[in-house]
């Protein structure tokens, strides 16, 4: 069967840097050294992160660091890249074939699995089976050899379709979350014991069925000894609760993060970390959100850092979460311009087309920090921007970050990149602007978008934090509520898969409703009137733009969204659309699309309608109202059969995402923590994860 362009692997992609060494040297050696020890633990656990996604990734992953691993240093405490000119030249390979399969192998590890982190489709690779085989056994040991052939239907399986994107396993879809006998139904049906447990229990398990109907939850722990625990459904089924799934990867993870504990730098830190490990160790996820509690009261500090099980995009279910872990770097200068928007949130949170009483009582003022990432262990590129945690009690009552990561904000595209379906007059005026145009969506997406909005709760039977006696007039409806969480439901429970997309489409309708205001574009240091209004206009095209861009990842198949972002920036495209202040045109003669965003209608029509529409997004949350609230958003991202074609040709025209080259630390034989750059190449990208030395991998 012929392979959709859609599911090639990417080919010239552009590798960038994430900068980070100027403001790793100012550090202490101190500072150094508990950078070193979390960066450590955060990618101790990259294994988590390749067996969640699907069943074959750490093996995949493997794979790849064996091929270009020097053989003799390949599991010693200092490995080192295989000569590549040499393997090349062993390879018999044409120049075209030997980069594409060098390509494959990099995107591999770059997203730790085969499936794109941005988008949940498998990749395969450019050059055919039996070339791609026969540079396997020219170049691999024989237990390389024997690894390929283990994995050569993962690597280039395509049907049936249903396997090209992530899902529930029972539907074709492919999960390291879930057995390939676990439904959707089967999910839902554990998830409810699971949440009388705890409302945090699920999200570091995966979820097995056994032959006879029985399932068997895996708790991710490095302990392995606790008992396991048995739950008898009312239907005779039993769920058995295990721990010490990923035992070995939370054992270095816990051991790196202790190692780091005599390097914090106070005492939220020191017991933050202690936090950490304990969770790691045991698998209790309500000891990481006492982590996170500490985190949150660790404020303005030198090095920011956050790891363990935190987004819940993958999973299908939208509950169990993937690993990730970062340190970073506090920018000072850009802190300050954040700390200024911060300063400026209780008088921009009333602006947003909501009444006080689907507000918090009070604005738990953040840390809003500008950070260089010094390394961040995840599946493809690090995000912009992270307003966590997620633990809706946290957030509620003790508050949350906003983090906006500079080098990923800032890092610099190839000069050469083409800009696709913007109008020829608008790409220099977008080339100029789209930095700072994005930078200004971080921040209120982040601080002003994940950070408002009150959830109307039954904390305990018969107590509430809203006037339940006089219920609050919905602003949707003109009448009282009828709906709120009750206790022990979260907003992940009651929204469930969608909750993920939906809260983004929130915090980015946020940041375009607010963007027009002339003070928060004040605090970006956008002075002047008519730059103002090019980063206006900037904001909206680069939005428009992002929407189209977002068909890319919609299944017409099996009507699936791949990723939340997008679907959430496609909701948006059409308000923007049924608004009249943008259009798209088709040019007939070269089969192109062109946005085009009318500069007078965007404060009279478009910010109106944006507001309407986050309304409703907001008092559909706040109130647990998921009937209206999944129906109003279903119908927000479903795709016109007639735009099925654009869909087309954005494929067509679709460019390779970055790839960051990140760094590496070590400690010296002098006890000095180092820093160490790759070059912007595939060889360095590679050279870069063999020196990472990750467990399990």
């Amino acid at each position: 069967m012929p392979v959709s362009p859609r599911f090639l692997a990417d080919t010239d992609a552009n590798m960038t840097r994430l900068e980070v060494r100027k403001h790793f040297e100012a550090l202490t050696p101190t500072e150094k050294k508990y950078a070193h020890f979390v960066g450590r633990a955060s990618w101790e656990g990259a294994g988590i992160i390749a067996a969640s996604m699907t069943p074959h990734g750490p093996a995949l992953v493997r794979l790849a660091l064996d091929l270009f691993t020097d053989p003799p240093t390949r599991h010693t405490a200092a490995p080192r890249l295989a000569d590549m000119a040499a393997l090349k030249a062993k390879s018999g390979a044409s120049d075209e074939a030997w980069k594409h399969f060098v390509e494959y192998h990099v995107q591999v590890l770059n997203n730790l699995s085969n499936f794109k982190s941005f988008g949940d489709t498998k990749f395969v690779p450019r050059v055919g089976e039996s070339e791609f085989g026969a540079v396997i056994e020219r170049i691999g040991s024989a237990a390389v050899q024997a690894q390929f052939a283990a994995l050569k239907d993962a690597i280039f399986g395509v049907e049936p379709e249903a396997q090209l994107l992530l899902g529930f396993p029972a539907q074709g879809h492919v999960s390291g979350y879930f057995s390939d006998n676990i439904s959707k139904a089967d999910a839902e049906f554990v998830q409810g014991f699971l949440e009388a447990k705890s409302p945090l229990f699920a999200i570091n398990t995966r979820l097995f069925k056994t032959a006879s109907g029985d399932f068997e939850v895996r708790v991710a722990s490095a302990e392995t000894a606790k008992p396991a625990e048995t739950i008898t459904a009312p239907d005779g089924r039993k769920i058995r609760i295990v721990h010490g799934d990923f035992s070995a990867e939370l054992a270095a993870v816990a051991d790196a993060m202790a190692s780091a504990l005599p390097h914090a730098a106070n005492d939220h830190q020191r017991r933050m970390v202690e936090e950490y490990v304990a969770s790691f160790r045991s698998g209790s996820m309500d000891a990481h959100c006492e982590s996170q509690k500490h985190w949150i009261r660790d404020v303005g500090p030198v090095l920011e850092s956050n790891i363990g099980f935190i987004e819940t995009y993958r999973d299908p279910a939208g509950v169990r979460a993937e690993w990730e872990g970062f340190v970073a770097i506090v920018n000072k200068e850009m802190t300050l311009k954040f700390g200024k928007l911060v300063d400026g949130a209780p008088s921009f949170i009333p602006m947003l087309p909501w009444g006080p009483e689907f507000e918090k009582d009070k604005f738990n003022r953040p840390d809003f920090t500008s950070l260089e990432v010094l390394t961040f262990a995840t599946s493809g590129t690090p995000p912009a921007g992270i307003n966590i945690p997620n633990y809706d009690e946290v957030r509620q009552t003790v508050g949350f970050k906003n983090v906006s990561l500079g080098n990923v904000v800032g890092a610099k595209s190839a000069p050469n990149e083409k800009v696709t379906f913007v109008r020829a007059e608008d790409v220099a005026l977008y080339k100029k602007y789209q930095t700072d145009a994005f930078e200004v969506q971080v921040g209120l997406h982040e601080l002003l978008g994940h950070g408002s909005g009150k959830l109307l709760l039954e904390e305990e039977p018969g107590k509430f934090n809203f006037d339940a006696a006089n219920p609050p007039i919905s602003p949707v409806t003109g009448k009282p509520i009828t709906t709120w969480y009750k206790p022990g439901e979260t907003w992940g429970s009651v929204f469930k898969a969608a909750a993920s997309s939906y809260e983004e489409c929130r915090a980015e309708s946020v940041a375009m409703y607010l963007c027009v205001n002339e003070a928060v574009l004040r605090i970006f240091g956008l002075g002047a009137t008519e730059e103002q209004e090019d980063i206006v206009y900037v904001c909206y095209l680069n939005m428009a733009r992002a929407g189209l861009l977002a068909l890319e990842f919609y299944d017409p198949a099996s009507r699936k969204w791949g990723q939340a972002h997008m679907q959430a920036r496609f909701a948006i495209l059409q308000v923007l659309l049924e608004s009249g202040a943008v259009s798209i045109r088709e040019l007939a003669a070269t089969r192109d699309l062109e946005i085009e965003v009318d500069r007078a209608k965007i404060r009279s029509h478009a910010v109106p309608a944006v507001g309407s529409f986050l309304q409703k997004l907001n008092v559909y949350k706040a109130t647990a109202d998921a009937a209206a609230g999944l129906a109003f958003y279903e119908r927000a991202t479903t795709v016109p059969e007639s735009w099925l074609a654009w869909r087309e040709t954005v494929l067509e025209r679709k460019q390779p995402r970055k790839v960051f080259v990140q760094c590496n630390t070590f400690i010296d034989g002098a006890g000095n923590v180092t820093i160490k750059e790759y070059d912007l190449t595939l060889e360095g990208f590679i050279e870069s994860f063999v020196e990472r030395r990750m467990t399990g991998l």
